[in-house]
């Protein structure tokens, strides 16, 4: 199975930055979807970004134009690049890895942003 694990999360003002890594602890050879998903108290885990290995980005509605997906195979990393951050967009964020045969979960990072 593989490990993800993340890092870059934290507390941030209305309208910062910030960006999360997740890596890998071993190389994809087949088709993958890497994907960030989030968490907020009380809520379900929501799918914020995804990226496939053919370069194939979705993100939720919420996110588009501020959230930006992106990954290197080589160093098996996905990053999410999260600009103009809203009190909303607190919650725990998880990288995911699906592949036809796993489906991997981070350990999960917080993320918080203050008003």
């Amino acid at each position: 199975q593989v490990q993800l694990v993340e890092s870059g999360g934290g507390v941030v003002q209305f309208g910062g930055s910030l960006r999360l890594s997740c890596v890998a602890n071993t190389p994809i050879s087949t088709s993958y979807v890497m994907s960030w998903y989030r968490q907020a108290p009380g809520k379900q885990r929501a799918l914020v970004a995804s990226l496939t290995r053919d370069g194939e980005t979705r993100y939720a509605d919420s996110v588009k134009d501020r959230f930006t997906i992106s990954g290197d195979s080589a160093k098996k990393m996905v990053s999410l690049q999260m600009d103009n951050l809203k009190p909303e967009d607190t919650a725990t964020y998880y990288c995911n890895l699906r592949t036809p045969l796993m489906d991997s979960w981070g350990q999960g990072t917080q993320v918080t942003v203050s008003s």
